[in-house]
């Protein structure tokens, strides 16, 4: 209706110039001949209109052809649709859609080889990360296995680096998942408890030489996620709790987990630096790191960013609470999913 309304203004001029010359006409036989007037004067008006009627239904279906084959031309610019759309346009249309159309083919072309560096690009970080975690795992067969025969701080230390290490992987590979074309989550029902111990215990060795004291208050709560973008979120959060602990006080980890009207909650607090007030509506911004601390100049910014974009991907929410020098608490809402085992 609204394409047909546009055509009808565009065409309207010419149903007045055909009514005036109707009426220029008029004149003319009123002044010849009145009786003719009378008897045609109807008739001329009417064929007019009639005339106007079918050559605008006609000129409504030609250019409703012409939209449909132009936006199948922008959506595939080959030839045959080109050819399509050549034969339902002006000779004044036709040289700028040979142009259109070989422009097009050639950012299409631009396009797809774009997209193939892409992916090669990410089938290579993929590839380069998986076998960087290799030397890790061997890494942390070393430390398991024989961390009574090294020094304490040297076994403190490849504990730190191998941590980092994973850290800067794992954030490499979620943000190349992320900004990818193919997303790989398998949700299922998680033991929210068992889930939580299992990642603390790659930090067990950083909490202890930090002394921290964890407060777990988990019960066997199911939730419905992916599990390795699970370990991400909270490995970031933990990760930030260690980073930005309190040298004055005995660091703290408390880890608890309740059930609202509406969800499942999983929080993680610390009593750590904490973030200023002025920097926590930014914590996840792509880059961002504040000025909470000489800890945070060495950061990248990326690991809340991450977890953000990875918590919309899960269905997650986000809440963050945090006041400077008093710590960081960060609330994980899960949406309530039936759950076979309860």
């Amino acid at each position: 209706m609204n394409q047909s309304w546009k055509i009808f203004k565009r065409y309207a001029p010419w149903l007045l110039l055909l009514l005036c010359v109707d009426g220029l006409a008029a004149v003319l036989l009123w002044l010849a001949d009145i009786q003719a007037f009378y008897s045609l004067m109807a008739f001329i008006i009417l064929a007019t209109i009639l005339l106007f009627s079918v050559v605008f239904v006609v000129v409504c279906y030609h250019e409703h052809r012409k939209e449909q084959a132009f936006e199948s031309f922008l959506s595939n610019p080959d030839e045959l649709n080109e050819k399509t759309l050549l034969k339902l346009s002006s000779d004044a249309e036709r040289e700028m859609i040979l142009l259109l159309g070989r422009v097009l083919r050639e950012k299409n072309d631009s396009i797809e080889q774009l997209l193939t560096r892409v992916l090669d690009y990410e089938e290579y970080v993929e590839a380069w990360a998986h076998e960087t975690k290799t030397p890790l795992s061997l890494l942390t067969m070393l430390l398991d296995n024989r961390r009574e025969e090294l020094p304490e701080n040297f076994a403190f230390k490849l504990d730190y680096i191998r941590n980092r290490m994973q850290e800067f992987i794992n954030q490499m590979l979620f943000y190349s998942r992320l900004k990818g074309s193919q997303k790989d989550y398998l949700f299922e029902h998680i033991n929210l408890s068992t889930f939580i111990k299992e990642v603390l215990e790659d930090y067990l060795p950083l909490l202890e030489e930090k002394q921290f004291q964890i407060m777990m208050q988990v019960p066997d709560i199911f939730v419905y996620s992916d599990k390795r973008g699970l370990n991400f979120l909270i490995s970031q959060i933990i990760s930030n709790s260690i980073k930005y602990s309190c040298t004055t006080n005995i660091p703290e980890l408390s880890i608890k987990a309740f059930k609202t009207d509406h969800s499942y909650v999983l929080s993680i607090g610390d009593n750590g630096i904490g973030v200023h007030s002025c920097d926590l509506p930014y914590i996840f911004e792509k880059g961002f790191t504040g000025d909470s601390g000489d800890g945070r100049k060495k950061a990248t910014g990326m690991g809340l960013y991450l977890a953000k974009e990875i918590a919309k991907d899960l269905n997650i929410i986000l809440n963050v609470e945090s006041e400077w020098g008093k710590g960081f608490t960060m609330e994980i809402a899960f949406p309530i999913v039936d759950d076979p085992h309860s």
